[in-house]
């Protein structure tokens, strides 16, 4: 295995630190390689976890919560989402901004909340704006 540090803010940290006193987690390790195996199944149809406890912790983690949180998980459709998300901000960072705008219209209603966090992340990612940050 190769060693990669991270820094995350304290809040997050104690977050964290919650789900691993609840005994979701082992420790610190397991929830951030169970976190990026997560968003990389979710973000890459074919990707396939390598950590060895990926579904019992999955299902603990994700399904063993509240009714509350169980029923948003099942609901969500982050999947879709964040690869038209992921496609979005590419797009609009290499200035292609027709495409990003075509692909939040084709996949969304203009009314839609995931359509105007989309218009959000292009607003936030396009080169000008980059610049005028910089100035």
């Amino acid at each position: 295995m190769v060693k990669s540090t991270v820094r995350f803010p304290e809040e997050v940290l104690e977050i964290v630190q919650e789900h691993i006193d609840d005994g979701a987690f082992a420790n610190r390790s397991e929830f951030q390689r169970f976190a990026v195996e997560f968003l990389l199944s979710e973000l890459e149809a074919e990707y396939e976890p390598l950590l060895e406890e990926f579904d019992e912790i999955r299902q603990e983690a994700l399904e063993g919560g509240s009714p509350e949180a169980a029923e948003y998980i099942s609901e969500a459709d982050s999947s879709e989402f964040l690869r038209t998300a992921g496609r979005v901000r590419q797009c609009a960072v290499r200035g292609d901004l027709e495409t990003a705008r075509e692909l939040i219209d084709t996949r969304y209603p203009p009314s839609s909340p995931k359509a105007m966090l989309l218009d959000l992340i292009v607003e936030g990612a396009t080169p000008q704006r980059s610049r005028r940050l910089e100035e």
